[in-house]
């Protein structure tokens, strides 16, 4: 049996890993479960661990794989997953290449491989496709354009995002606060972070505490897509 706070936090990351693709930062489940400390957190994600219901990777920050929902989630109806999206491009939107529209093998989608997205200090926008690359038919959801991005830096590693990895991603021009976003900064450099909007301003925040939060205003970002999925390589 789970207690209810072990039950509100494995709910919380399933349904995060469905929406993002990625589990939720201890920052996130904290906030969420209205914990002062995140060592309440630690505790919880422990005791889950001892009882089977999650694994936590070794190498990954913030890394959690469920294992097993009880019945009762299990049977009960999920979110919608949806996702961020960078379109990585520089100056305005070049025409795709013939090569960049999504082709479907079986069970397996190819996507273009887009170049370089910064999740760090910016990084010059990357708009040549330098080849396909295979993912799972299910990785990609809802409407538009997707195509796959190389993750350089570290600074989304709280929100399971390494240097290295390969982002999937689905083409869109709008998000909601919370949402992990490629955004196009002042029309030349393009960053992986989570986009909130205040007011009349944009932030946009690391999942790494050595980063430090950016704020521009609203005419200074273009958001250019929402996260569908993640690759990694060992």
């Amino acid at each position: 049996m789970l207690t209810k706070k072990q039950l509100d936090l494995l709910e919380f990351i399933h349904r995060r890993v469905q929406r993002d693709g990625v589990p939720p930062s201890f920052d996130e489940m904290k906030d969420a479960l209205d914990l002062r400390s995140k060592s309440g957190i630690h505790r919880l994600i422990t005791a889950l661990e001892e009882r089977g219901f999650i694994r936590r990777l070794a190498h990954r920050a913030r890394a959690i794989e469920i294992v097993k929902l009880p019945d009762a989630m299990v049977n009960a109806p999920q979110p919608a997953r949806t996702g961020f999206t960078p379109r990585v491009i520089e100056g305005s939107r070049p025409e795709k290449p013939a090569n960049a529209r999504q082709i479907e093998t079986g069970g397996a989608i190819d996507l273009p491989m887009m170049g370089r997205i910064a999740a760090g200090v910016p990084i010059e926008a990357i708009s040549e496709v330098s080849h396909n690359v295979s993912v799972p038919s299910g990785m990609v959801s809802g409407s538009g354009e997707h195509y796959a991005l190389e993750v350089k830096g570290d600074s989304m590693i709280e929100a399971g995002i390494n240097d290295g990895d390969i982002v999937v991603i689905r083409e869109t021009s709008t998000a909601d606060n919370g949402d992990i976003v490629v955004a196009l900064v002042e029309d030349h450099e393009a960053t992986l972070k989570r986009f909130r909007r205040k007011g009349n301003a944009i932030a946009l925040e690391a999942a790494n505490p050595a980063y430090e939060t950016r704020v521009f205003r609203e005419d200074q970002v273009k958001v250019q897509g929402r996260l569908v999925g993640l690759i990694r390589s060992y």
